[in-house]
């Protein structure tokens, strides 16, 4: 089968798994003139005709300042396509990442910070010209790598989404090439004869990301299996079984706990005892109580006795050095029991010892004011209404 093909089966799977593109989208593509952004314009390009799905595309060339830069082969590979390259003018990005590279002593010019500072720069022109998504050209390689560098670096199980919603700048980032193999996107270059313009980078070929590349090539030579395995395993939701669902934090010998909240199950059980504590006990409204804005950005706890669920806690980032728990509450047939003071001594000495120096502040209740105050929190400013219940500002320093 030719390369073209097997290109845009992957992304209509990846177009109909993720739901990446819709009608009237106004998509920039990020051309750096590598093969993968290359391989993307030129299927974006095609896959508008057979998708049924009508869509602009709009590809966007970064001048980062990097000596030898010239786009001039990328304008006319676009001109071949119908569509006009626009050449973004972003030469500071050199000249900062040459300054990092000194301060940090480092050999190479720092890639976190210029994947970042390229993100915000696609950004900006997406919004200025009235575009709603951006178009990486990410493949299944690059997440698979990603997935093992935030494993062995960052000690999480983590990778990019293929698609991704920032609220503050209201754009989408889309990864359309996420199930397309690097060895098919080489074999579509060679059979279309597609122009690739090489990297300026000077890190080019010698950071992180290589050596890993270099080690999943030698394990792909001894478990061939393993590099569809691998793949597979980055959507199989119904087969994950790590340990993040059996951590029962340990707040007493009694079998008090904390438990992140991490399924479905444990998120349905959060949500009932906080309506059953909130809105129909103390009769908070509903909307008042589950403010979608914020339960995304929440860190969510079950309070458990046992494994039996008999409160929630949560909190979430505020901004640097300072946090907000919300949402504390133990079931009406727990309290007196002392559960609830240990359980909030112990998370905010566990927040405190995981971010110090840091705030911890909450909204309380008026009328635990003299138990939020024996676990060391102060009264910050007047009374005040929220929900129809008095409550006082509070905080605790770490």
């Amino acid at each position: 089968m030719k390369a073209i093909r097997t290109l845009l089966a992957c992304i209509r799977k990846a177009d109909q798994t993720y739901n990446l593109i819709q009608h009237g989208d106004k998509i920039v593509i990020g051309l750096s003139g590598g093969k993968d952004s290359i391989a993307l314009t030129y299927c974006l390009s095609l896959y508008r005709r057979f998708s049924h799905t009508d869509f602009t595309i709009q590809p966007v060339v970064l001048n980062l300042g990097f000596p030898g830069f010239n786009p001039q082969p990328l304008i006319e590979f676009c001109r071949s396509l119908n569509l006009d390259l626009i050449v973004s003018d972003n030469t500071d990005v050199y000249k900062i990442l040459t300054i990092q590279k000194e301060n940090q002593n480092s050999k190479h010019l720092p890639c976190s910070i210029c994947s970042r500072m390229k993100k915000a720069a696609i950004n900006k022109i997406a919004k200025e010209i009235g575009f709603n998504k951006v178009a990486f050209a990410h493949h299944a390689e690059d997440a698979i790598e990603t997935l093992f560098m935030n494993e062995i670096y960052g000690g999480r199980v983590a990778t990019f989404s293929p698609k991704m919603h920032l609220e503050k700048a209201d754009i989408e980032f889309i990864r359309p090439l996420i199930h397309v193999r690097e060895s098919d996107i080489k074999k579509l270059i060679k059979e279309e004869n597609l122009p690739i313009v090489g990297s300026h980078c000077p890190a080019d070929k010698t950071t992180t990301r290589e050596t890993i590349k270099n080690i999943l090539d030698g394990l792909y030579k001894e478990f061939p299996k393993a590099k569809e395995s691998f793949l597979s395993m980055l959507s199989n939701y119904e087969h994950e079984d790590l340990w993040n669902n059996k951590i029962y934090m340990q707040v007493d010998q009694e079998g008090l706990s904390l438990k992140p909240i991490v399924d479905k199950i444990d998120a349905f059980a959060a949500y009932d005892i906080r309506n059953k504590v909130f809105c129909i006990e103390q009769k908070v409204p509903y909307e008042l109580e589950i403010i979608l804005d914020e339960e995304k950005d929440a860190h969510n706890y079950l309070i458990t006795l046992g494994e039996v669920p008999i409160g929630h806690i949560r909190y979430r980032k505020l901004e640097d050095n300072k946090y907000k728990v919300e949402r504390f509450c133990i079931l009406k047939e727990y309290r007196n029991k002392h559960y609830g003071k240990k359980v909030f001594d112990y998370f905010l000495n566990y927040l405190g010892a995981q971010f110090n120096p840091c705030t911890i502040c909450f909204d309380g209740q008026a009328y635990l004011k003299e138990f939020y105050e024996s676990c060391g929190c102060v009264v910050i400013g007047d009374k005040f209404m929220e929900a129809g219940i008095e409550h006082y500002y509070m905080e605790k320093k770490y």
